[in-house]
């Protein structure tokens, strides 16, 4: 079933040691855990070979100064910082949105203003910021912040942040360096420069950005949250989502709860697409899909289990989940609630809970042939769940592969999926608009008045 006036997102947000838990410990991961810059090249190329619009990288920035037996268990940390990475990727792509994450809470707003101009000038315009204010204590120690923030408290610096670094984008117009008088020596005119002169709460700023304003005038914004605090920033500032979802219905709720709040602050519903990221294992048949993802199952430790942040080793696997306090700090509420919600309306063990949403990052889980898996994407697309989605493959690139083989084609036969890149830029292919400069905005209205 086809929609002419929406096309369906694909996003892939890959780790190379997989998503599932095991990931790196299933027969298929038969690598070393050094950074290999040509797997992530060529996972970026298999994703834009099968049209795909986003290219994301995590950042889980920082890591805890203990070594023990259960750290050891972890390879999630050891990844390529995502500037480093994408500007690489960057040269041996040409379509493909590269989406970096980046914490507010330890950063500074020139630096990352600066960084994404650059990736979005390597890149031809294809750059995008992931917007993360999470803020982990044992990160916050590795760059000695000592101070706690509150989940509200994140989020307004967060936006501050976004603010200032929209404002030094558009401190120069966007010729401002196209006509160089090699004559006269002059450079660039100075009316095509605006100084930036920002006092905030959190961060300041004043001067100029030392390069051209960003070929997509800001880089594509995108969020994830799912908190009240978290949907109203989305409403206000994001441009794509990155939710999770366990159902139709909770993915409908949101959808329908994010766009709905997006008319009091002067914007239009499809200038905010929600992702919601799909946990995916996809093979000829169910009962294939169903093994494969088995093996992934059998490979799951469960010899330390928590539950936000409170010890459920005291609790039998095979039991009901007790009722219990949220404890894991300001982080990670919207998902807390969700997992109590799967666990009581599904009646869930402790196991079940575990390898349904703990394993799965609290996604929606597509597990089954070519049909199973078009089939959920198309009714969570035409019935108003999602724009689209983030493909979580749970182990290395194989199943990324596997996506893009079976399931890219049965999409575009159904035709709610591109079968070539019609935009220059990321914005273009994604159907967002590109943002005028605000100092172009006011000239302009002044001129009307």
């Amino acid at each position: 079933m086809s929609n002419s006036k929406r096309h369906l997102i694909l996003n892939v947000f890959l780790l190379r040691y997989g998503h599932h838990p095991a990931g790196w410990r299933h027969p298929s991961w038969t690598e070393n855990g050094r950074p290999d810059l040509n797997w992530w090249i060529r996972a970026a190329q298999i994703a834009e070979a099968a049209k795909f619009d986003t290219f994301f990288v995590a950042d889980f920035i920082g890591r805890s100064g203990k070594l023990d037996a259960e750290s050891a268990k972890n390879p999630t940390n050891f990844h390529f910082e995502p500037f480093t990475l994408l500007s690489a990727i960057a040269t041996h792509t040409k379509n493909i949105g590269l989406v970096a994450t980046v914490n507010t809470n330890f950063s500074d707003p020139y630096n990352v203003a600066r960084q994404f101009t650059s990736l979005d000038h390597i890149s031809g315009g294809r750059a995008g910021w992931n917007i993360v204010s999470s803020f982990n204590p044992v990160t916050a120690k590795n760059f000695g912040i000592a101070e706690p923030r509150s989940h509200d408290e994140r989020y307004e610096r967060a936006e501050e942040f976004v603010q200032i670094a929209k404002a030094l984008w558009d401190s120069w117009d966007d010729d401002a360096f196209d006509n160089p008088d090699r004559k006269s020596g002059v450079f660039f005119d100075t009316q095509s420069g605006h100084p930036v002169e920002y006092e905030g709460k959190y961060n300041s700023s004043e001067g100029l950005l030392d390069f051209p304003r960003p070929i997509q005038g800001y880089p594509v914004f995108v969020q994830a949250g799912n908190s009240d605090t978290g949907r109203e920033f989305a409403a206000r500032v994001a441009e794509m989502t990155y939710s999770s979802a366990t159902s139709l219905k909770v993915a409908q709720d949101y959808y329908a709860d994010v766009k709905g709040r997006m008319a009091k602050y002067g914007r239009a519903e499809d200038q905010l697409k929600i992702t919601p990221g799909l946990n995916v294992v996809v093979a000829e048949s169910d009962q294939e899909a169903q093994d494969k993802y088995g093996e992934l199952q059998d490979l799951v430790d469960f010899s330390k289990l928590e539950f936000g942040g409170f010890d459920l080793s005291a609790y039998s696997l095979d039991g009901p989940l007790p009722d219990l306090p949220y404890v894991a700090g300001e982080n990670g509420r919207g998902r807390f609630q969700q997992q109590l919600e799967l666990a009581r309306r599904e009646n869930l063990t402790i196991r079940q809970l575990v390898l349904k949403f703990q394993v799965a990052r609290g996604h929606v889980q597509a597990i089954g042939s070519v049909k199973t898996v078009a089939d959920l994407i198309e009714q969570w697309f035409t019935e108003k769940a999602a724009d689209g989605f983030n493909v979580v493959p749970p182990y290395s690139i194989q199943g990324l592969e596997d996506f893009t083989r079976l399931v890219v084609p049965e999409l575009q036969k159904r035709g709610i999926f591109r079968k070539e890149y019609e935009g220059k830029t990321y914005r273009e292919n994604v159907g967002l608009d590109t943002p005028v400069n605000q100092h172009v905005l006011q000239a302009n209205a002044g001129l009307r008045a």
